[in-house]
């Protein structure tokens, strides 16, 4: 009995801790009232492993993670588009990727892109992005055994994930949402976004049909 109310503090806590970490412009009816469709480009990626690898090998599994979570965030749009009537479309990741390459911008380089300027090359009304902070490879999954000892000595962090959505023509921050990955959030990277996205649906400032029952 203890267990199940000691669960239940800290899933609660988890949730409220959610919304404090979810940032909407207070203009972004305004700045977004003629965006149609959005560009998810890979996120950037910051990995601590425990296993020591050298730096050349630690830059191409940064690379793979960053690109995990880009098609993650495309797979959970995708479903949510058939079921919700979003108010924005979403570029497909691999004509986001392709434009990219054929502009010299890779995931080595596209950090020192303005927003305004990957906006302008793909033709799209914002860019949603984002940083990984890791210490497992989370694309190769995580452990699955739970323990509640686990949350208290801090077996069960792997690391941080920030999502961001930026508007093209004034490359001003219009959303974003952070969240501390752990074993709770998910086993694998398109699990960790599906949970994560829908903890943060109620905010999600896309969603046609809550903007015309918050206005």
């Amino acid at each position: 009995m203890k267990k199940i109310v000691l669960v239940f503090i800290l899933l609660t806590t988890a949730m409220a801790s959610a919304q404090k970490n979810i940032y909407e412009n207070l203009r972004f009816d305004e700045l977004t009232d003629d965006h149609e469709i959005l560009a998810i480009v890979p996120f950037i990626a910051h990995l601590e492993l425990k296993k020591a690898v050298d730096r050349s090998e630690l830059s191409v599994l940064a690379e793979k993670e960053g690109y995990a979570v880009q098609n993650a965030l495309e797979t959970y749009f995708s479903k949510r588009k058939k079921r919700k009537k979003f108010n924005v479309d979403f570029q497909n990741i691999m004509n986001t990727n392709a434009i990219l390459a054929q502009n010299n911008i890779d995931y080595d380089n596209i950090d020192t892109y303005t927003t305004q300027e990957l906006c302008r090359i793909l033709d799209v009304d914002g860019i949603i992005s984002g940083n990984l902070n890791l210490n497992i490879l989370l694309s190769k999954g995580v452990p699955t055994d739970f323990s509640i000892l686990d949350y208290f000595s801090g077996n069960a962090n792997y690391g941080r994930i920030g999502v961001k959505i930026s508007d093209g023509d004034t490359g001003k921050l219009l959303w974003k949402y952070e969240n501390e990955i752990s074993k709770k959030t998910g086993k694998n990277t398109t699990e960790l976004i599906d949970k994560m996205m829908k903890t943060a649906s109620r905010k999600f400032p896309y969603d046609r049909e809550k903007r015309r029952n918050r206005n």
